[in-house]
């Protein structure tokens, strides 16, 4: 019997102070050193490096967003982990 992909999305974010984000989302978009990546529920197993960007989430009401320099995030159909070393907007640049 095939399981049916939950509607969400488990986030944790995780930066070197410790957690940044803990939600469940409909949607999260990375940035990769390729692009963005939009992830949805039931996305394949995936584990991607991250570059300098925004890391943003919607669910139902709201919307997040967190500014990065890098990192790395482990995706599962239900879930994605993320490790990342937040920007400092003073500091960094815009991406292109």
């Amino acid at each position: 019997m095939s399981r049916v992909p939950s509607a969400r999305l488990a986030l944790t974010v995780i930066g070197p102070r410790g957690l940044e984000v803990e939600a469940d989302v409909l949607v999260v978009s990375l940035p990769s050193p390729d692009g963005q990546r939009g992830i949805l529920p039931g996305h394949r197993p995936l584990v991607l490096a991250l570059g300098r960007g925004e890391l943003t989430y919607k669910d139902e009401v709201r919307e997040g967003r967190l500014r990065i320099r890098g990192g790395y995030a482990e995706i599962r159909p239900e879930a994605v982990l993320a490790f990342v070393e937040p920007s400092d907007e003073e500091d960094e640049p815009s991406p292109s």
